[in-house]
């Protein structure tokens, strides 16, 4: 079990090696500018997706998707159109996607992944 301070890289190691599984290929982690931070930016096909990772150890807050809140999706959009425009990637379609990741005591990870979780 990782302590508290490694829990978040933890979690996005977990989920790149989740989505990279799935076929998608990771072009950024943890990306960063003034007004924050995209945790994973990837290609899924003809789609660039902004990914958004949450970590807990148990449901006890709830689980780790329902975090992605409102004003959480709103600055996630925001950072994806600074993210745009510092590089030259284009695509036809743009997702946003959660993934959920529990890290339990003496079991596997087990891992959410909501495909366009929120617009």
């Amino acid at each position: 079990m990782p302590p508290t301070s490694e829990l978040g890289a933890t979690g996005e190691h977990i989920a790149v090696a989740f989505l990279t599984d799935a076929g998608l290929r990771v072009l950024d982690r943890n990306w960063r500018c003034r007004e924050g931070e995209i945790d994973l930016v990837a290609r899924d096909g003809d789609a660039l997706v902004f990914c958004e990772v949450k970590t807990r150890r148990g449901l006890g807050y709830g689980h780790p998707v329902e975090a992605v809140t409102p004003a959480k999706r709103r600055r996630i959009r925001l950072l994806a159109q600074r993210w745009l425009a510092a590089h030259d990637e284009h695509a036809p379609d743009v997702r946003f996607d959660v993934v959920g990741v529990l890290v339990r005591r003496d079991q596997p990870p087990l891992v959410t992944h909501l495909r366009g979780a929120f617009s």
